[in-house]
């Protein structure tokens, strides 16, 4: 039997009628220092200030862009009744989902099926309160080295990595993962209403055996929770990266193996939904409308559910030499439709490719995207800019009639991700890292909403100016919401801008303007700021300083409209996002109930010191500073009685260690 233990009350009641063993509480109060790479005296607010520690905690802060002159900051909205030219296909909530890379996937979801990820189930959680339900693909480019190994491992690992022979240490491993990691997602799922998107291995189709079995076991433990299995990860570069023998790889070699991976899963008796595949996952150097045209959907629609491609802007691969600063990037960044990395700019390679695949009956997918391949950028990917651009880009995708939008979550040696678990060594008490993209998925959830219904709209607002973008949003002829993004950034208020929104009157028409419509707000002080940003006046904290649940009064505001001017004069700060609620009705549909999101306080045990916490600024002033023999200087020793625990050898490696607060009743939940 295997027991997955989640939270709820009275632990020490309740366990020994479990089979567990309930925790004597020690009184051990240590500390535990927020930013400990960073010198207590430096500043960092330049993109030339320099960092050396992991990415996931890079402490560079950029200049945020030159405010622009001749802005419109007031104009109107008209939205029509009974909806409106160019609204998309109907979106769910959640339309904006995330993509974790195998080979972190057990630092996310847990180390074993018994022992799941306290915070990311509350973030995850947090997003379906709004959305109904979260979307996860699990895959990337290490999925393409992994082996699924049928009895696992006598160590308990969840996954196991490989250097393979003759490799370099920058190359990607052999991954060799347990059933246990499928049991951990299903767990999840059944605390959570999760759908998944699973990736198979497809660097030898002529040697599929093991995809095979991956495949059959994916489907018996998920069941309805599996969406998807990805066939091929990138198989347009598979000629550039040396997957593959034939220089050039065409389409009618991709279609071959393909056919080949697809008689063999047929083949395989455990595998029963014949309709489970999704592809072609192209990224770079294929045309998708060309790879329809020759055929690919038509040739296997019957296999196929979903069509999918993966795209970046740009990337931090540094090939050839070529190191790309990112305050020169930065501005393409913030704005909608002229930036070379511009939402707009994102989606209109995927117009047709969505069309096609629309008259085809098959859902359009991004797969996998983010600010940058190879990680992102430091300063871009983890600032409140890439937040804007990130909800930008979600809803001009769903505007074009993608059907979702999974947002790349990697390891600590990446600047974009949503939400970070902490390095081993800091594993405790609300200590994972919020990511900037994360409040995204907080504004997309509540546009979208449960409903099912939510068909999007490009406004081209204040006559389509690139720094004030706005989308309507309706559900079954009816205007819903309304959100309006500003990426400036002015502290002085002159870059505020008014959109005064109205509802019907046009050309005659009776005017359906409400006398008040309710506002939550995406705020940041400038595009630049990494942490504290606030969704509804709420926010998940610091760096290491979140254990998944959002703090703070959830603030919703009341706007009175203007009855004489039959409009709704709506306020978009600079910088931010607003997102607009025509009615009560949608505004209770995409909120969370009364009492909050499901939250979960502890699992089997849980750390009981290092769980108060200490502002770098303030303990730098102050001794205690037996970590400062690691690292050069680098403050913070995070383990009990040892300075061996401080920062530099808090590593990536091994899971990290599940924290929360004592006390639950513990839910068992066997296979």
């Amino acid at each position: 039997m295997r027991v997955l233990l989640a939270a709820s009350a009275a632990l020490a009641a309740a366990a020994p009628a479990l089979g567990v063993t309930a925790h004597r509480v020690l009184d051990k109060r240590s500390v535990t220092v927020y930013n400990p790479t960073a010198p207590p005296t430096q500043t960092i607010n330049t993109a030339a200030a320099e960092y050396t520690g992991a990415a996931a905690y890079d402490t560079t802060v950029l200049n945020p862009p030159a405010i622009p002159g001749d802005l419109n900051k007031d104009f109107g909205i008209q939205l029509p009744q009974g909806g409106m030219d160019g609204l998309s296909i109907k979106q769910k909530g959640s339309f904006m989902g995330y993509s974790i890379e195998l080979s972190v996937a057990d630092q996310i979801f847990g180390r074993n099926s018994s022992h799941l990820q306290v915070p990311f189930l509350n973030f995850m959680s947090t997003i379906n309160a709004r959305a109904g339900k979260v979307s996860i693909r699990v895959g990337g480019n290490t999925q393409e080295t992994s082996v699924l190994i049928p009895e696992g491992f006598d160590t308990g690992y969840v996954i196991q990595k490989f250097r393979r022979p003759g490799s370099t240490p920058t190359e990607t491993p052999l991954i060799y993962f347990s059933p246990e990691l499928i049991y951990s997602m299903k767990n999840v799922s059944t605390l959570i209403p999760i759908e998944y998107y699973f990736g198979l291995n497809w660097i030898d189709p002529s040697n599929f055996t093991n995809s095979v079995l991956v495949a059959e076991t994916v489907e018996a433990i998920l069941g309805k929770d599996l969406l998807a299995l990805q066939l091929g990860n990138e198989p347009d570069l598979y000629d550039v990266h040396e997957k593959r023998p034939q220089q050039p790889y065409t389409f009618d070699d991709y279609m071959g193996e393909f056919q080949q991976s697809i008689t063999q899963l047929n083949a395989a008796p455990a595998f029963t939904d014949r309709q489970i595949l999704l592809a072609p996952s192209s990224c770079c150097n294929w045309n998708e409308v060309d790879l329809f045209n020759a055929g690919f959907i038509d040739r296997f629609k019957d296999s196929l559910k979903i069509l999918a491609v993966q795209h970046y802007p740009t990337n931090n691969c540094k090939i050839n030499g070529n190191i790309l600063n990112p305050q020169d990037l930065y501005p393409d960044f913030l704005n909608h439709g002229s930036g070379k990395f511009s939402a707009v700019s994102m989606t209109n390679p995927y117009r047709e490719s969505s069309r096609i695949a629309a008259a085809a009956g098959k859902p359009f997918v991004m797969l996998e995207t983010n600010t940058g391949s190879c990680g992102g950028f430091p300063g871009i990917s983890d600032s409140f800019g890439a937040a804007l651009w990130a909800a930008d880009l979600s809803f001009q995708l769903a505007s074009a009639n993608l059907s979702q939008a999974l947002f790349h979550v990697g390891g600590q040696n990446v600047y974009y991700n949503p939400f970070t678990p902490p390095p081993t060594n800091q594993s405790t008490f609300r200590q994972w890292t919020p990511g900037a993209i994360f409040y995204s998925s907080l504004l997309t959830a509540e546009a979208f909403g449960r409903s099912g219904n939510a068909q999007i709209v490009d406004l081209g607002a204040n006559n389509g100016n690139d720094f004030t973008p706005g989308y309507a949003i309706y559900e079954n002829g009816v205007p819903t919401k309304v959100v309006l993004l500003n990426y400036i950034t002015d502290p002085s208020g002159n870059s505020d801008y008014t959109a005064r929104i109205s509802i019907g009157g046009g050309q005659g028409g009776n005017s359906a303007t409400p006398s008040s419509v309710k506002v939550r707000r995406l705020s940041a002080a400038s595009v630049s700021q990494k942490y504290n940003i606030t969704w509804a006046g709420q926010t998940f904290g610091e760096q290491f300083g979140s254990d998944g649940r959002l703090r703070g009064d959830l603030v919703t505001e009341e706007i009175q409209c203007e009855a004489a001017a039959g409009s709704c004069p709506i306020v978009v700060k600079a910088p931010s996002a607003v997102l607009v609620f025509l009615n009560d009705q949608t505004l209770a549909d995409s909120s969370p109930p009364p009492e909050g999101p499901q939250t979960f306080a502890t699992t089997a045990a849980t750390k009981l010191h290092n769980t108060a916490t200490i502002d770098q600024q303030i303990l730098a002033t102050s001794n205690g500073r037996g970590g400062g023999k690691w690292g050069g200087g680098i403050l913070g020793s995070t383990s009990v009685r040892s300075a061996n625990g401080a920062w530099a050898m808090a590593v990536p490696g091994t899971v990290a260690v599940v924290g929360g607060v004592l006390g639950g009743l513990l839910v068992a939940l066997a296979r």
